[in-house]
């Protein structure tokens, strides 16, 4: 299926980028269309799940369907395929200063970093063969871990002195209050703590957030009672956590202590554009959220799409 449909003069990143959807027009100006849209279009067929912003108005999401990776100009709207897939899902991703892209592999047990202007595979890693569902990624100064939702382990990508990729990775069990489910969703979103000591880890099929210590070890973070039922991508700015809750179409909004040992319940954004939305990335003063549709049969052409609101 051609996912290139029109083309944007403007240039991001380095490279022409392509309609996938008209952007709302703004009546104010006469037809013009609307910087920012606050809605577009993915492509149809595309099962988006990870999302990743960086410092540019560009985000990058990944399809579930055969690991292709979509990006977007957030002025526009508009954009293209710009790395395929190597015909297994991509899932959780984060995009880092140096303009790598870190996309976790789902059940193809790998992830793999990718140059976020070329689109050029820049390494992968194997990291397990069976059962296994890599679902999620954060980048640190010193390393990118991954999480397993049916391993009770974190896959750690060490950089080098400048940043440098290794060749291999390195793993980092799960110990303490945590507990696998075997069969179902386990370990998923991850963040860092506001400290930025320790990360976090949401397990979805208890609605638990864990906080993990460099060794792995992890404690349950006190969140007043709140259980994050389909708790799924994390994301902590300054002191504040933000979880979706993909099944409920909620983002709920927690206020942390500085070391992400416990939170307190601040509000929930719910939306009527939400329909399963996954994870969550941030620009300006809004909140990016790709709709995955879970409850909705996927086929060749059902429609999928971003959708942005306010930040609290």
């Amino acid at each position: 299926m051609s996912r290139t449909l029109g083309v944007l003069a403007a240039v991001v990143v380095g490279v022409s980028l392509v309609t996938v959807a008209p952007a709302t027009a703004d009546p104010t100006q006469s037809g013009r269309v609307q910087p920012f849209p606050d809605e577009f279009a993915l492509p149809d067929g595309f099962l988006p799940e990870g999302i990743a912003i960086g410092g540019a108005p560009v985000a990058y999401f990944g399809s579930r369907a055969d690991g292709d990776l979509f990006r977007v100009d957030l002025r526009s709207g508009r954009g293209e395929v710009f790395s395929q897939g190597p015909g297994t899902a991509s899932v959780g991703m984060k995009v880092d200063r140096r303009g790598r892209l870190f996309v976790a592999g789902s059940g193809g047990g790998d992830a793999r970093v990718v140059d976020a202007e070329t689109g050029e595979v820049l390494k992968s890693y194997a990291f397990a063969a069976s059962d296994t569902f890599v679902n999620d990624v954060v980048i640190t100064e010193h390393a990118a871990y991954f999480t397993d939702s049916r391993k009770p382990v974190l896959y750690k990508v060490a950089f080098g002195r400048h940043g440098e990729l290794p060749a291999t990775h390195t793993e980092v069990p799960l110990t303490g209050d945590f507990r696998l489910t075997p069969g179902v969703i386990n370990a998923n979103g991850i963040a860092r703590t506001p400290d930025r000591e320790a990360l976090l880890v949401v397990q979805s099929n208890t609605g638990l957030l864990h906080r993990v210590g460099p060794d792995g070890a992890t404690t349950v973070v006190d969140l007043g009672g709140y259980v994050l039922t389909s708790g799924d991508g994390l994301l902590v700015e300054g002191r504040t956590l933000l979880v979706v809750q993909n099944r409920l179409n909620t983002v709920s909004v927690f206020t942390l202590d500085k070391a992400g040992t416990s939170g307190k319940l601040v509000t929930k954004i719910t939306d009527p554009r939400f329909d399963t939305p996954t994870t969550v990335a941030s620009f300006g003063h809004r909140l990016y959220l790709p709709n995955a549709r879970f409850t909705t049969a996927p086929t060749p052409t059902t429609s999928y799409s971003a959708v942005a609101v306010s930040r609290p």
